[in-house]
Order: structure tokens, then C-alpha cells, then sequence
């Protein structure tokens, strides 16, 4: 009899937890406008804590350290806005164009295939290149990226009272749960996060820096755009770069040719394999990597929920779930699966020999 209320108890918490699981994920669907923003707040103050905790190194006051890294941070996305802005409104307004070019190219194509004797009758209707699901894709992509850019003054706003918090953050988790309590574990746990985003971003930012000017140098309309792309694309693992290289692609296609078409797939595949395969693993190390199944899922499950934004965020919000689940002794063991490969030793033994 305990053994069937045990199994009854068991049975009914999953159902209570995948309960519980749909209902937060419908949630976050249905709060996209308001979650989406706060993420990137949350995203952006990450990425300014380095230099907020600089300034206060200088002995400037807590007030004045953020409002110096404020201003740095608009600074920035200013000079991101004045850079790309113009050539992003330019691609979208261009797009269809293109997408009309490269069908006139799939006709000559099956034109050609057809003249050489290979049947494509049973094809039918099918297009043996989707120019406009591509092109409308990384149209969508920018326009969602654009809109979320228009909330600047949300994110801004929100991102000041988080930088405001973390400053005295700390202090107030060791006074509540003491130097002995989760400081050290919270401590470990930014720190990782921190890290992670760190060496993305520079990662990303050197890979559309390399991206723009191969494109800039053969003559490929929009190279900002490009490298935009390829900056915001290289956050989701392989899938990511190949995503960004295809519209390029079929854009140095329809401008130039198979010839310098092929330049550019080159081009994208010595950068992001340089970059990708080499230097980014040697900096990140093997706790930071993730299956490549669980990147597709995540991308899947995360596009889902919050369209292309979602699509951007997904490998950095599934890598911050591992590691928190990394820090954590009832949910290591899910960190694991999530592993691109098997760790050599445990988890927490990696905890008690590192500093």
C-alpha cells in the first residue's frame, strides 16, 4: 500500500511539474513585449558590469560609476544605430528585388537542367532554391531586431535600476545569508555567466568585424548589414553561420555570379571555422560547450516562443540554464546531458578542485 501511494505521489508530481511547465511557457509566449526587453536589459547590463565595476575602482561614486557606464552603452548603440540603421532599412526595401532575381535564376537553372536531359517534371511546382523563404527570414530577423531597438528607452530605463542594484548586491546577499551561505555559490555563478557572455561577444564582434570587410572587399551590397548579421547569428553555434552565410551568399550570386559567390561562402567558412572550432573553444574551455542536438532544440523551442528574437537568445539563455544547473546538487546531473560530450570527471569534483 505505501508502494502505490509512493508511485501515486511520484506520478502526480510530474504531472504537477509538466503542468506547471506549460503554464510558465505560455506565459512567457503571451508576455513576449514585456519579457523580451527586460531580457535585454538584463543582457546588456551583463555586458556593462565590467565597466561599471572599473569606474567604481576609481573611487567614483555608486551614481555617477553608472551613469558614466550609461553613457557608454548608448554611445555605443548609437554609433551600432548610425552605422547599420540606413543599410538596414536599405536591405529590407531592396529584399524584394533580390528574392525576384534569384526566382529568374531558379527558372534558368531548371531551364539548363532540363536542356541537358534530367527530368524535372515530378519536381512540379517546387523550387530547387527558396530565395524568398531566405530573404524574407533575414528580413524578419532585422525588422524584429528594429523593433526591439524602438523600446530604447524601456531598455535604457531598465537597465539602470538593474546596474543601480548590482552594485550593492553583494553586500546584501552576504548580510542575508552570510560568507558561509550561497555568497560563494552566487559569486561562482556571475562569474561563469560573466565569462560565457564576455567571450561571445568578442567571439561574435571579431567574426562580423572579418565577415564585413571580406564582403566589403569583393563588393557584395549591404556589408554592414552582413556583418550585423553574422555579429548577432554567431551567439547560436554552427547552425548560426551557416544561417548568416546563405543570404549573403545568394546576394554575391545574384550581383556577381557563381564565381565570387563562392569567394564568399570561403570567406565565411575559414572565418567562422578559425574562429569557431579554434579560438573560441581554447578561451571558453569545455565547461561552456553544449550538444548539438540541444542548440537545435533550443532554437527550435525558444523561435517558438519569441520569433527571431527568441532564435538570438536561445543558446545564451539554454547555456545560462546549464550553468546554473551546473551550480545547483538536484539539477547537475540534467547540466551533463546538456554537455557537448561527457565531462572526463564529475562536475563537482571540477567544483572542488577549481579555486
Amino acid at each position: 500500500m505505501a508502494d502505490t501511494d509512493q508511485r501515486f505521489s511520484g506520478g502526480t508530481r510530474f504531472v504537477v511539474i509538466a503542468a506547471s511547465l506549460v503554464v510558465v511557457i505560455a506565459g512567457l509566449r503571451a508576455a513576449s513585449i514585456i519579457v523580451l526587453p527586460f531580457l535585454a536589459s538584463v543582457f546588456l547590463a551583463v555586458f556593462s558590469l565590467p565597466i561599471l565595476y572599473w569606474l567604481k575602482r576609481l573611487k567614483l561614486p555608486n551614481p555617477l560609476a553608472v551613469l558614466g557606464t550609461m553613457l557608454f552603452v548608448i554611445a555605443i548603440l548609437s554609433g551600432i544605430g548610425l552605422l547599420v540603421g540606413g543599410s538596414v532599412n536599405s536591405f529590407t526595401e531592396a529584399a524584394p528585388l533580390y528574392r525576384e532575381r534569384l526566382q529568374e535564376l531558379t527558372l534558368e537553372l531548371r531551364g539548363w537542367l532540363t536542356a541537358k536531359g534530367i527530368d524535372l517534371t515530378d519536381l512540379g511546382d517546387l523550387e530547387l532554391i527558396n530565395a524568398g523563404a531566405v530573404m524574407d527570414l533575414a528580413g524578419n530577423l532585422f525588422r524584429a531586431f528594429t523593433r526591439l531597438l524602438q523600446q530604447t528607452a524601456t531598455v535604457m530605463l531598465t537597465m539602470t535600476f538593474i546596474l543601480l542594484e548590482a552594485a550593492g548586491f553583494p553586500a546584501k546577499l552576504e548580510a542575508a545569508l552570510g560568507k558561509n551561505g550561497g555568497l560563494g555559490r552566487f559569486t561562482k555563478v556571475h562569474s561563469e555567466i560573466q565569462r560565457y557572455l564576455g567571450i561571445k561577444a568578442v567571439i561574435s564582434l571579431a567574426t562580423g568585424i572579418l565577415v564585413g570587410s571580406w564582403l566589403w572587399g569583393l563588393g557584395v551590397d549591404f556589408p554592414l548589414v552582413w556583418a550585423l548579421l553574422a555579429f548577432l547569428m554567431n551567439f547560436i553555434p554552427t547552425l548560426g553561420s551557416l544561417l548568416a552565410a546563405v543570404p549573403a551568399v545568394l546576394l554575391a550570386l545574384v550581383q556577381h555570379g557563381p564565381g565570387r559567390a563562392l569567394a564568399v561562402a570561403i570567406g565565411y567558412l575559414v572565418v567562422n571555422v578559425t574562429l569557431g572550432n579554434f579560438i573560441e573553444p581554447h578561451l571558453m574551455g569545455r565547461r561552456f560547450g553544449l550538444s548539438t542536438l540541444v542548440v537545435f532544440l533550443s532554437l527550435v523551442f525558444w523561435g517558438w516562443v519569441w520569433g527571431p528574437v527568441g532564435m538570438l537568445l536561445s543558446v545564451p539563455l539554454t547555456m545560462i540554464l546549464k550553468i546554473l544547473m551546473e551550480n545547483s546538487d538536484e539539477f547537475r546531473w540534467l547540466a551533463m546531458l546538456l554537455d557537448a560530450r561527457p565531462p572526463q570527471k564529475p562536475i563537482a569534483g571540477e567544483a572542488e578542485a577549481g579555486p
